[in-house]
């Protein structure tokens, strides 16, 4: 299904997209040397809850999952990348830390994600992975528009990715998002320029670049969710909601 908001419902996509970007930046700023992953989840828990909203995670149970994912927030550290499930591990000093978060708020969902270093140190590797996702995020947004192709968009993500050297993985990407977190259309990380679904004010897409250093192949942990390179090399994800509008894109997940 492809989902076009209302003024209202934008009006509150507005609110659901700020409510994501303020946990996001929370949580970024406790996730310390030290800070545990169970903490983290329960932290935003709070959030969501003092917020009035309700977490798109805790019952999420699609085909691809080991049951309901049970958590509030994904966090992917290292080699890790999608879907990563909470868990007893205490972050240490250069870990690269992916938060994703998904929430709905008076009937709208958003969704976002960010990654970043912990601690003090800046490992070479690790910065490019972040830098080359966000300016791939960037690119994507500046392509989105009324009437742009869904391909226009994808084209322009791949092209960063792909000129930065990362192989790319078109299993899992962005998506349309609305009343439910996970909608049509699905929006890869590459694509063919003047192709596909032609994109209406209204529509709401969840754009999300994700690179893992040397390969393009995915693992699935024992969790049955966490989604690992397959070659234990670090990977990074960012992600923003965007509102298309009459005359170009509105993000929504900004801090």
């Amino acid at each position: 299904m492809i989902e076009i908001l209302n003024q209202s419902q934008l009006d509150r996509a507005k609110d659901s997209g700020a409510l994501v970007a303020t946990i996001l930046q929370a949580m970024k700023r406790r996730a310390t040397v030290g800070t545990n992953l169970l903490d983290i989840d329960r932290w935003t828990h709070q959030m969501i809850t003092e917020a009035g909203a309700r977490s798109c995670y805790v019952d999420y149970a699609p085909s691809f999952g080991r049951g309901p994912f049970g958590h509030y927030i994904c966090t992917a550290v290292n080699d890790a990348v999608l879907h990563g499930l909470p868990h007893d591990y205490a972050l240490v000093d250069g870990d690269l830390l992916t938060l994703d978060l998904a929430v709905i708020l008076d009937g709208v969902a958003a969704d976002a994600a960010i990654s970043f270093i912990v601690g003090s140190s800046r490992p070479a590797e690790s910065v490019a992975l972040i830098e080359t996702t966000e300016a791939a995020l960037a690119a994507g947004i500046a392509a989105a528009g009324p009437g742009v192709r869904l391909g226009d968009i994808s084209h322009a993500i791949g092209t960063v990715l792909d000129r930065a050297g990362y192989p790319i993985n078109v299993e899992f990407g962005g998506h349309g998002i609305g009343s439910t977190m996970h909608q049509d259309p699905h929006v890869p990380n590459t694509g063919r320029p003047g192709r596909g679904y032609k994109l209406r004010p209204g529509l709401l897409l969840a754009l999300e670049p994700w690179v893992m250093a040397d390969t393009s192949k995915l693992v699935t942990d024992d969790d049955g969710w966490t989604l690992r390179s397959a070659t234990g090399c670090r990977t990074a994800h960012t992600e923003h909601t965007i509102a298309i509008t009459e005359d170009g894109a509105q993000i929504l997940t900004l801090p």
